[in-house]
């Protein structure tokens, strides 16, 4: 049966029934979460036994004989760069190891931009206007941070292979205004796709017209494949090494769901010239990040082997969580022809689409049966999804049975809004 092919009375008789069990939902007083991308209680056990096996003396003396207790080190102990240099397959002297959140590194990097400027190049806020490129939908802690220092955000169209590439090109390479582009390359928030090897290449050969220009390229879910098939990635460095473009690219990265968000570490990748530049800003504000939580992580994770191996632990959690949705969606949506969805192989997000105009609906209706979800228009720029479409369900914080009951209400809101819609019932 699909709704657009039924009789209005049929469809009326649907919608009543319909109206019937979501009331039955509002009683139950539900209090169910799927708005963000937090690992579950069960996922931070996993590394509980990194917080008992720091031992005192090796945080007295690291393999550069620095006591880790004590002030040292702005860019980080060797063994906390060489834990993530195995993650992101760059040198270590291309890594600066940050705090817990990779976003704050994001951020004080374009605060920097916009107080002292970038290797010389006049600071953002002395130009009449500042742009950046936002591939939506994507994250909207990203599009936050420009509202933050009002930088003006220009949309760019992103499908299965990644962004649009080619308005990419286009754009940056014929205004000087434009000083970057937010990246989430694999397993991308929200949808979950993974950049084609085409186009990690594209980005790689880009001419900016300003000098200052610079690709975010947040790869926070590198390591988040929960499925047999990882995707694949090109190392970004490798594709702008060939093409003498490495000073573009800043890649973040953090252990916020390998290990504990608020207890992680972090790290931004660079040229050693944009790295010098970092450290110089940076150092007037902190002499270094938390020493003994890098100390901790890499007498933790004592190999690359062990880290995916600690991966593989997580992804025994998430993937039945994923596999629900997909499978309730299918089982309830599927046949009526009124939404899809991506399937990821990794990362933390499903992307749902339902019928234009219809998302803001389902997300109000959902909020007075007690599911909360993101915001439907926060994951495009200023707030604004031109379709009113888009829906990210974030579902491994819940356990499996809150799961299977907020994604009963999501399902039936997603009908009577949709019914709503196409009977014009406000």
């Amino acid at each position: 049966m699909k709704y657009n092919n039924i009789s209005v009375e049929e469809l009326k008789k649907e919608y009543l029934n319909l109206k019937k069990e979501y009331e039955k939902f509002k009683l139950l007083n539900l209090n169910l979460n799927m708005a963000r991308g937090k690992p579950s209680p069960e996922q931070l056990d996993i590394s509980s036994n990194m917080l008992k096996q720091i031992d005192v003396d090796v945080l007295k003396k690291t393999k550069e004989g620095i006591d880790a207790r004590n002030y040292a080190n702005l860019d980080g102990i060797i063994e906390s760069k060489e834990f993530f240099s195995n993650i992101l397959k760059v040198p270590t002297n291309m890594i600066l190891v940050g705090g817990n959140s990779s976003l704050n590194l994001m951020c004080s990097y374009i605060n920097m931009a916009m107080q002292f400027g970038i290797l010389g190049n006049t600071p953002w806020n002395k130009l009449k206007k500042v742009k950046f490129l936002c591939p939506c939908p994507g994250y909207d802690r990203h599009f936050a941070i420009c509202e933050l220092f009002n930088i003006e955000m220009i949309n760019i169209k992103i499908d299965k292979k990644g962004p649009d590439i080619q308005n990419i090109k286009n754009l940056v390479e014929s205004d000087s205004l434009i000083k970057g582009i937010w990246c989430v390359p694999k397993y991308s928030n929200p949808s979950g796709i993974t950049y084609k090897d085409e186009i990690v290449t594209a980005f790689a050969k880009l001419k900016p017209k300003a000098k200052d220009f610079r690709i975010f390229w947040d790869n926070a879910y590198i390591l988040h494949c929960f499925t047999e098939k990882d995707d694949n990635i090109l190392n970004i460095f490798d594709e702008c090494e060939k093409y003498d473009s490495k000073d573009i690219v800043l890649e973040f990265t953090s252990t916020s769901k390998i290990t504990f968000p608020g207890g992680g570490i972090s790290a931004i990748a660079a040229s050693e010239k944009n790295i010098k530049n970092i450290k110089n800003i940076f150092s007037k504000q902190l002499i270094n990040y938390n020493l003994i939580n890098q100390m901790q992580h890499a007498c933790y994770f004592t190999s690359y082997e062990k880290l995916k191996n600690h991966m593989s632990e997580h992804a025994k959690i998430i993937k039945p969580k994923f596999d629900l949705v997909l499978k309730m969606l299918e089982k309830n949506l599927k046949d009526l022809n009124i939404g899809s969805w991506t399937n990821p192989n990794g990362g933390y997000f499903i992307l749902f689409k339902s019928l234009k105009g219809c998302a803001n609906k389902i997300f109000k209706l959902c909020e007075k049966a007690g599911v909360v979800l993101t915001n439907p228009g926060d994951v495009f720029p200023y707030g604004k999804d031109p379709t009113d479409s888009n829906i990210r369900i974030a579902p491994t914080f819940p356990s499996i049975e809150e799961l299977k009951k907020a994604l009963e209400v999501f399902c039936i809101c997603v009908k009577i809004a949709t019914i709503e819609k196409i009977l014009k019932i406000n």
